[in-house]
């Protein structure tokens, strides 16, 4: 049973929440509420400190408390819609009062260092904790090959468009593959090249004569729950990968952004199966902690540290102080390992619903194959015959939202009828009555009679 202090907290934090109190508004003083609530002084002051801690409410010197602009509380309210659209991480799942004890923390233990402008390559006691992670993954840097970067979009801009030890000058992607690394080659103007990217992985052929005739100076992948398409490479892709990149001296970026989220302990990354003198290998830590820290890091060859210390410099000066200090103390104190495990297996339970429940509801002509486990994003290859813009309004107009992949494609790469699917904003039902919506959708499609077979891949 409650108790009255919690009772209390709850009515207001309710009316707020369902405007009766509006942002900006004065809450009623301590005294009246004690009145209202039949309760003591003090049972309101720790309400009002409960709900300030909150960043529900907020205190004015002899004026009282006044609640939040809406705008600051409410980024992520839930809706009746389900979202399968959404590459960011769910508020609810956010742990918000431990990053608020790591950011007072921060506040006290980094104070001298937000004053001044520190390593561009990040502070050092924060890399030597990176290297902890890292090599949780078969990864083994030294702190001195480690950066941090202001998100893993600053770094994929900054090697886009700085020069590479090999001495070469084109970008080979797979297709499809994230769009901020599309948009990072375009903005820097360079040259890019596509290769086809499935469900069974890449024409090693194909690879092979553009590493050795296409002046390839780095091969952006990402190996592990590929974005969009959400599938992984074997254990002899990623080895075979890193044999090539370093008999043709073409460097690998290797996006792992999901690295936390694998529920098979034995998948390494491209990193591990000797490449470290060929390989880039890059975490983002915005899927399992909040976007808005902006924190990525990478493990750099020896050559790159000089010339990557250059380019991070002028891009930014360095990285927020006090966002690594977060980061630090969230890693050394050990919440971000336990945080990390909570989220693996929620995500796990989704997408292995997903699976489960697309072999029940999707219709004949949309076949479809699962690899590993874990991960966050599917996605849905239609038929031709479909036609994709009209499909996504209708689901629109259903409360289902997807993600089309046009962006994802260069522009002289033939693009596929693509649907990305992100379990992220999602749970399991909400992603049984999404999918059943988008099977009943795919089926009152007109097909025709020769349009090809539809892929759905995880």
């Amino acid at each position: 049973m409650s108790s009255k202090k919690e009772t209390i907290q709850q009515i207001i934090h309710k009316d707020i929440v369902n405007g009766l109190i509006k942002p900006g508004q004065k809450l009623p003083s301590i005294r009246m509420q004690s009145q209202r609530f039949g309760c003591s002084l003090n049972t309101i002051i720790s309400v009002y400190q409960e709900l300030e801690n909150q960043y529900l409410i907020y205190s004015r010197p002899k004026s009282g408390y006044f609640v939040v602009a809406e705008e600051a509380l409410f980024p992520l309210l839930q809706t009746n819609r389900i979202d399968f659209a959404t590459a960011a991480p769910d508020a609810a799942t956010i742990p918000h009062t431990d990053f608020r004890q790591c950011l007072n923390k921060a506040m006290e233990l980094f104070e001298t260092s937000i004053y001044t402008y520190p390593d561009p390559q990040g502070l050092l006691s924060l890399r030597q904790e990176i290297v902890k992670l890292f090599q949780q993954q078969q990864v083994f840097p030294s702190a001195e090959q480690v950066f941090i970067f202001s998100g893993a979009q600053q770094a994929l801009h900054i090697l886009a468009g700085m020069p590479f030890p090999n001495g070469k000058i084109n970008i080979l992607v797979e297709q499809p593959t994230y769009w901020g690394m599309l948009a990072a080659i375009d903005t820097q103007r360079q040259t890019v090249i596509g290769i086809e990217r499935t469900a069974e992985g890449l024409d090693w052929e194909a690879l092979e004569r553009h590493f050795q005739s296409n002046n390839i100076k780095f091969f952006y992948t990402i190996p592990r729950f590929h974005n969009p398409l959400g599938t992984s490479y074997t254990a002899q892709d990623k080895q075979r990968l890193a044999e090539l990149a370093k008999a043709n001296d073409v460097y690998i970026v290797e996006d792992d952004y999901l690295a936390d989220l694998d529920t098979n302990s034995k998948a390494d990354p491209i990193y591990a199966y000797n490449g470290a003198s060929h390989v880039i290998y890059l975490r983002s830590f915005s899927k399992v902690m909040l976007p808005g820290l902006r924190i990525a890091a990478a493990a750099v060859p020896s050559s790159f540290i000089h010339l990557l210390q250059w380019h991070k410099h002028a891009a930014d000066l360095s990285t927020s102080v006090l966002s690594q200090g977060v980061l630090e103390i969230y890693m050394k104190s050990g919440m971000y390992a336990h945080h990390a495990k909570q989220m693996k297996s929620m995500y796990d339970r989704r997408i292995n619903h997903l699976k489960e429940v697309s072999q029940r509801y999707l219709p004949e002509e949309c076949l479809f194959t699962t690899q590993s486990c874990g991960g966050v994003f599917a996605s849905i290859q239609l038929p031709d015959s479909i036609n994709i813009e009209d499909l996504v309004k209708r689901l629109d107009n259903r409360g289902v939202d997807v993600f089309t992949t046009d962006k994802m494609f260069i522009a002289s790469f033939p693009k596929l009828n693509l649907l990305r699917l992100s379990i992220i904003r999602t749970d399991e039902q909400a992603i049984e009555e999404g999918i059943r919506i988008i099977a009943e959708e795919v089926e009152n499609s007109r097909y025709t009679n020769n349009s090809p077979k539809s892929f759905f891949r995880l």
